[in-house]
């Protein structure tokens, strides 16, 4: 485990990530995921958190094993076509992971998810955080309009409200 590390979670209180994404970005944020999801028969799912916690410090987690267990606790992973996506950003890293499940990513690809995160961090790096998140998920709406089309029974599986640790 860096020390260095260890400090910046640690001396970062949880409510810093409303500084990047205050109420209002998060409304236009759930407003988005709500409007993509009539497009497709996926489901998106937006988690930020400011710092990770204790328990994953010390076990010298990385961001994306973080992600990976944000996908199974908000069950993510539990769609009818297995076509759930969540986009993980974690500030103080200053990483943004994305989790795809098979279906989707059987079809689309690490490739795609590796840049779409490369151009959020970098729209962030700028202070754009609502309007990188916005691309981004335009970006992925895109790739799941073209993989899973939305059909005349297209039920809305999981939340769209961003969720803020």
């Amino acid at each position: 485990m860096q020390f260095g590390r260890l400090m910046r979670h640690l001396a970062l209180p949880d409510w810093w990530v409303l500084r990047a994404f205050p109420e209002q970005t998060l409304k236009r944020l759930e407003q988005a995921v709500a409007a993509s999801e009539h497009g497709h028969r996926g489901e998106l799912r937006f988690v930020a958190e400011a710092s990770l916690p204790l328990r994953e410090l010390l076990s010298d987690d990385s961001p994306r094993a973080r992600a990976i267990e944000l996908f199974s606790r908000l069950r993510v992973w539990d769609t009818e076509h297995n076509s759930g996506v969540l986009i993980y950003v974690q500030l103080i890293d200053h990483q943004v992971e994305i989790v795809a499940d098979r279906g989707i990513n059987a079809r689309v690809g690490e490739v795609f998810w590796s840049a779409v995160c490369r151009r959020m961090e970098s729209a962030f790096r700028d202070g754009q955080f609502e309007s990188g998140t916005l691309q981004a998920l335009n970006e992925i709406t895109g790739a799941l309009v073209e993989h899973f089309p939305a059909s005349g029974d297209n039920p809305d599986e999981l939340p769209n409200t961003p969720v803020i640790f």
